[in-house]
């Protein structure tokens, strides 16, 4: 379904100015976010372990599989440390997976699953089902001039955001048309779909805005 495209974006910033954004490395397409946050401006960081994510500015937290992710997160001893960099302040931008393990409550998962509770909202676990259902479509996205082209893996949606959460894009059309699938609050940003896998860096920036105004 999706074509690789060729990543167009400004020409990184300095060293000196670069914000150093890690990618958790855990599991997921890791690959992706580390190219899209070099061509924003950004330094990005392999994060693995504890003295990773203690030198970055900002967490990047990839698609992938969550449970799976969150059980790793256990495993390397990020998990508290990470919650803990959430509720201090520190930026976040979850896509897919990320967006599930960024929520403050998850549905249709594993009871043993972990999430890090980065965003006040509720949100379901391959809410548009498997990924034979994995489809593509144009979505006006708040902060961005023209729509942006989502692909949706296997994607979440919101069924619930706090009165602290700001609804970036829902569904436009179709049977799942009003569902929530890109929200922030605060510093935290979360997508449900992959913005990594189009070429179309908007949110990257927007993102890499965000840590630097943090």
């Amino acid at each position: 379904m999706v074509q690789e495209s060729v990543i167009t974006a400004p020409a990184p910033g300095s060293a000196a100015t670069a914000p150093r954004i890690g990618v958790l490395a855990l599991q997921g397409d890791v690959r992706e976010h580390f190219a899209a946050l070099e061509h924003c401006g950004a330094e990005p960081v392999g994060v693995r372990r504890l003295a990773e994510l203690e030198s970055v500015d900002a967490l990047v937290l990839p698609g992938g599989e969550s449970t799976a992710i969150s059980k790793l997160l256990e495993v390397f001893e990020l998990l508290e440390p990470l919650r803990a960099r959430l509720r201090a302040g520190m930026p976040a931008f979850g896509s897919c997976a990320g967006m599930i393990l960024l929520a403050s409550e998850v549905l249709d998962t594993r009871p043993d699953a972990q999430h890090l509770s980065g965003i006040d909202m509720t949100v379901r676990r391959n809410a548009f089902g498997r990924q034979v259902d994995s489809f593509e479509t144009d979505l006006d996205f708040t902060g961005l001039d023209d729509p942006i082209r989502a692909v949706f893996i296997r994607a979440p949606w919101a069924e619930r955001t706090g009165p602290g959460v700001e609804v970036l894009a829902t569904v436009p059309s179709g049977p799942f048309a009003g569902r929530v699938v890109a929200a922030r609050q605060g510093a935290v940003l979360a997508t449900s779909f992959h913005p990594e896998v189009t070429g179309d860096l908007r949110v990257h920036e927007l993102f890499v805005d965000m840590v630097r105004a943090a």
